[in-house]
């Protein structure tokens, strides 16, 4: 299980910076954009450049392997945030897969989310016991783990493995 800290960004000021100056704020993004935002505006207000106004994303950290771009909005860091929290163990690797597309990484985590387990063979052989009765004497012939790596081939499933070396699974479908 992934522990929580509280993520992160580092919030440049542009115009310090194109003249020279390391001038920014660290800014926990938990925090809500309007008062992100209002750290921003302060951090400007103290810059040794005049009339800075433009910000720009320098840094972060805590945010569970995601990329934050230079000009991510403060909505979509928010929603990350949101999302981390929502999902601990496997949201980050879930926007990774998703390429940061958190419409996409929400539907997975909630419509196409099969379960945590300790395998993908596992998966295989909990999913083959609840559809069909294996005789007892046949059980012992099947190779779940080339099931399983064929369900992943064939692109009927994705998985995620997490911290604990749990394997997530969830459906293309």
């Amino acid at each position: 299980m992934t522990n929580f800290y509280e993520p992160r960004i580092y919030v440049a000021d542009l115009a310090a910076y194109n003249a020279g100056h390391l001038h920014g704020v660290w800014v926990n993004a938990a925090d809500g954009e309007e008062f992100i935002n209002e750290q921003i505006q302060a951090m400007l207000q103290e810059s040794p450049v005049n009339d800075a106004e433009e910000w720009a994303i320098h840094d972060h950290e805590n945010f569970d392997g995601i990329d934050i771009s230079e000009h991510e909005s403060l909505e979509r860091i928010i929603d990350y945030v949101c999302f981390l929290n929502e999902y601990p163990d496997i949201g980050g690797a879930l926007l990774n897969h998703f390429n940061n597309n958190l419409d996409k990484a929400n539907t997975a985590a909630s419509d196409h989310y099969h379960g945590c387990f300790s395998s993908v063979a596992d998966f295989a052989q909990e999913l083959t016991q609840d559809t069909t009765e294996i005789p007892k004497q046949l059980a012992y012939y099947i190779d779940y783990q080339s099931m399983a790596r064929d369900m992943e081939l064939n692109g009927d499933i994705f998985t995620i493995e997490d911290e604990n070396g749990s394997v997530h699974v969830f459906w293309n479908h």
